[in-house]
């Protein structure tokens, strides 16, 4: 029997870094594994990916050989397959990396019913659980562990979005310009009877020292004026 692969402690996962489209409805980046083999491949190796539902990982069985390597078009009844056949200098230190690997990003092979590894789309949000498989001639080499639940985007309906909170936006608008409305009559009423009394107390203030003057001069024989209702002429008609 083939020795079973060395357990790699490495855990794909999706980049932490912000990434245009890096988790979509059919398709999600995993970072680069750069340097995760050195030391377990040869030159004629390569590295697989396998992706599989998430609660279908642990039933996921290492294919013995390219030929036994579960396709893509089988995703719905077996609930894995494998994709992304990439020569395993690929992934070594030495070699430049592009950012990020796309699972799902073919959207041309998944029809073709050939034995080629494809990368199709994947058909529903999952979530879904990916590790890497280095395989050699003779079978499985070294995996990594398994990543965690990559949930994909799920579109919303316009059938589901509620219009009540527009409309209820709407109405706090009128409300809120009433109330701003009424605020500002108030204010103004306040504003004129404040101005009116200060009017009235000046008037007030003014005609007293006019009597006051007056009495002053006045003899006293000649009999005071009789008191007479404040005069308030000189302020604005109706404010007194």
């Amino acid at each position: 029997l083939p020795a079973p692969p060395a357990r790699l402690p490495y855990v794909p996962h999706v980049p932490p870094a912000a990434l245009l489209g890096k988790v979509t409805a059919t398709t999600f980046a995993l970072e680069w594994p750069c340097c995760v083999f050195d030391g377990h491949a040869d030159a004629s190796d390569a590295v697989w990916l396998a992706v599989a539902f998430a609660n279908a990982s642990a039933a996921f069985r290492n294919p013995v050989s390219r030929a036994d390597v579960p396709p893509y078009q089988q995703l719905p009844t077996a609930h894995s397959y494998m994709t992304l056949e990439t020569a395993a200098a690929a992934y070594s230190c030495s070699a430049p990396s592009p950012p990020v690997l796309r699972v799902g990003g073919d959207t041309a092979c998944g029809d073709q019913g050939t034995r080629d590894p494809c990368n199709g789309p994947l058909p529903s949000p999952g979530p879904y659980r990916v590790k890497f498989l280095l395989m050699g001639c003779r079978g499985p080499k070294a995996e990594t562990r398994w990543s965690e639940p990559i949930l994909l985007r799920t579109a919303v309906s316009p059938s589901t979005i509620d219009p009540a909170p527009a409309r209820r936006g709407s109405a706090v608008v009128v409300i809120a310009s009433i109330l701003a409305s009424l605020g500002a009559v108030l204010a103004t009423a306040v504003l004129g009877a404040l101005g009116a009394k200060v009017w009235c107390s000046l008037c007030h203030q003014g005609l007293g020292t006019d009597g006051f003057i007056r009495r002053s001069y006045r003899t006293h024989h000649i009999p005071p004026a009789l008191p007479r209702p404040p005069d308030c002429g000189c302020s604005p008609p109706g404010l007194c």
